[in-house]
């Protein structure tokens, strides 16, 4: 019973990295644009989907990685430019709807090219599984855990240490000061989305190996990281991480313990938990802010 415990915490862990790695793209790019893009999943997915279609081809997988990376950020950015700046301005609600729009239309796009297969990526390390406490760990979780602590530590170090970071927070802080400064809203706009799109496919490739990859997974993940960010407060960076992991702990034993029908409810009813309990989350007040 122990071992199988052990077994359901590493399992959760995995899980609820996952979850924390969308929720920190949700949370990142809500604080830099007020804007919640219920797309994400969607650039996890895609990202996920080129770099098999490049290592099919025959590419080497650190190549195909850093393309689909490349590759998601000019996504990410072009969407920007084509749906959101137009939009900007208008309400919560109307870019709340452009982002359920453009995730639709990636899942679409994806549907055609590569159809309804499940597809996967090699681990980032060869052999077998780390057996820990008699509980065996995939190496390849490992590789997720290192992204949320990069993302995460990169995130804080951004924000406090480069001009740009200072620069996205002065536009959060005050709109019309940080414009009579000279900083272009719209470009720090943009520049959010092109690095949503890059995380998205960053996190799509480290999880492929793990979870396989469908072209309609994302929308599941878009909800789970969403979930995660409302627990964690949508204003709290170090909150989507500790929602993401309390997520996908809650799921594994639940699944593993009770039942497997309950690994998807439970985020609806834990999210609805919050918005009635505490909608400002467990880190952080829950406050909109655009540029």
């Amino acid at each position: 019973m122990g071992e199988r415990l052990l077994q359901l915490l590493y399992s959760g862990i995995t899980l609820g990295s996952i979850y924390s790695l969308v929720a920190l793209t949700l949370v990142i790019t809500f604080n830099i644009t007020g804007i919640l893009n219920l797309a994400q999943g969607e650039f996890v997915v895609m990202g996920a989907l080129i770099a098999v279609s490049l290592k099919s081809a025959g590419m080497p997988l650190p190549a195909a990685f850093g393309i689909s990376v490349i590759f998601m950020a000019v996504v990410g950015g072009i969407l920007e430019r084509l749906t959101i700046r137009p939009a900007r301005g208008a309400s919560g609600l109307t870019m709340l709807i452009i982002t359920v729009g453009l995730s639709i239309s990636l899942r679409g796009l994806a549907l055609l090219i590569w159809s309804t297969a499940t597809y996967s990526l090699p681990s980032f390390t060869q052999g077998g599984p780390l057996m820990i406490g008699g509980a065996a760990l995939n190496p390849q979780s490992i590789w997720i855990f290192l992204l949320v602590a990069v993302i995460l530590v990169g995130v804080s170090l951004f924000f406090h240490l480069t001009f740009w970071g200072k620069a996205v927070k002065a536009s959060v802080t005050n709109p019309t000061g940080a414009k009579l400064q000279g900083i272009n809203l719209n470009t720090i706009s943009f520049l959010a989305f092109a690095a949503a799109g890059a995380l998205g496919a960053a996190t799509g490739l480290c999880i492929a190996p793990v979870t396989m990859v469908t072209y309609d997974m994302g929308f599941m993940l878009g909800v789970k990281g969403f979930v995660a960010a409302s627990i964690g407060g949508l204003s709290s960076i170090g909150g989507a991480v500790i929602g993401g992991i309390l997520l996908g702990l809650l799921e594994s034993y639940s699944s593993g313990l009770i039942s497997s029908g309950l690994k998807d409810g439970i985020s609806i009813v834990i999210l609805l938990g919050v918005l009635l309990i505490r909608p400002e989350g467990i880190m952080g007040a829950m406050k909109q802010r655009k540029i």
